[in-house]
C-alpha cells in the first residue's frame, strides 16, 4: 500500500508540475506576442522621442537661425466690402479671401481661429516648428502676412511636446503612450517569468527606479 500510495503521490506532483509548466508556456507565449506587437507599433516613435528628449534636454546650447517670411498687399474693394461686412457676424474666413491668398501669394490651406473687430481682422496661425499671422486692416485694406520656420530640430521637439499640432496628432500620441505602456508592462512580466535563471534582474530593475528617485531627491530643488 505505501508503494501504491508513493506512486500516486508522485503522479500527483507530476501532474501538477505539468500543469504549472504548461501555464508557464501560455503565459510565456501571450506576454512574448504583446511584447513584440507593442514594440514594433511604438519602435519608431520611441526612436523619435528618445532623439528630441535629447535635443529638448540641450535646446538652449543647440543654435538656430529662424527664417521668417513676410507678406504686405491691399485688397481689391470687393474684398474690403466683404469683409467689412462679416466683422459684425464674425466666423470662418471666407472663401472670396481664401482664393485671393491662394492666387496672389501662393498660400493654400490658410488655417486658424479668426479674432474680428470693427477695424481688423487678425488669424493666428501657431504651428510645429514655428507660427504665421495674418491681419486685414477692415478700413484701408492693408493685408500683411508673416510667417516663421525655426528648423526641423524644432519641428520635432514641438511634437515631442504636442504643441499646435492638432487633435489627430494628440490622438497618435494617446496610442503610442498605450503602446508603451503595454511593452513595458508585458516587459516587466517577462522578466518576472526569467528572473530564476537572470540573477541579475531584480537588482538591475531596482537601480532603474533608485537612481531616478536619487538624483530627483539630492539634484532637483
Amino acid at each position: 500500500m505505501s508503494g501504491e500510495s508513493a506512486s500516486a503521490s508522485t503522479h500527483g506532483a507530476l501532474v501538477r508540475s505539468a500543469r504549472q509548466q504548461a501555464r508557464r508556456s501560455f503565459w510565456l507565449r501571450q506576454l512574448t506576442q504583446w511584447h513584440w506587437i507593442s514594440a514594433a507599433i511604438s519602435l519608431i516613435g520611441m526612436i523619435l522621442f528618445a532623439a528630441t528628449g535629447i535635443t529638448l534636454n540641450h535646446a538652449s546650447q543647440i543654435k538656430t537661425s529662424p527664417q521668417v517670411t513676410k507678406l504686405h498687399g491691399e485688397l481689391p474693394m470687393e474684398l474690403r466690402a466683404l469683409l467689412e461686412t462679416q466683422a459684425d457676424a464674425g466666423g470662418a474666413l471666407p472663401a472670396l479671401l481664401l482664393d485671393w491668398l491662394g492666387k496672389e501669394w501662393s498660400l493654400r490651406g490658410v488655417t486658424g481661429n479668426p479674432e474680428w473687430s470693427s477695424d481688423e481682422l487678425y488669424v493666428s496661425m501657431p504651428r510645429p516648428g514655428g507660427d504665421a499671422w495674418l491681419s486685414v486692416d477692415l478700413a484701408s485694406g492693408e493685408i500683411e502676412y508673416e510667417r516663421t520656420d525655426r528648423g526641423w530640430i524644432s519641428y520635432f521637439n514641438d511634437l515631442h511636446k504636442g504643441r499646435n499640432s492638432g487633435l489627430v496628432w494628440s490622438w497618435f500620441l494617446d496610442v503610442f503612450a498605450v503602446a508603451c505602456l503595454i511593452f513595458s508592462i508585458s516587459g516587466l512580466f517577462l522578466l518576472q517569468l526569467h528572473a530564476r535563471r537572470r540573477v541579475g534582474t531584480w537588482p538591475f530593475v531596482g537601480l532603474g527606479l533608485l537612481l531616478p528617485l536619487l538624483l530627483a531627491l539630492l539634484f532637483i530643488h
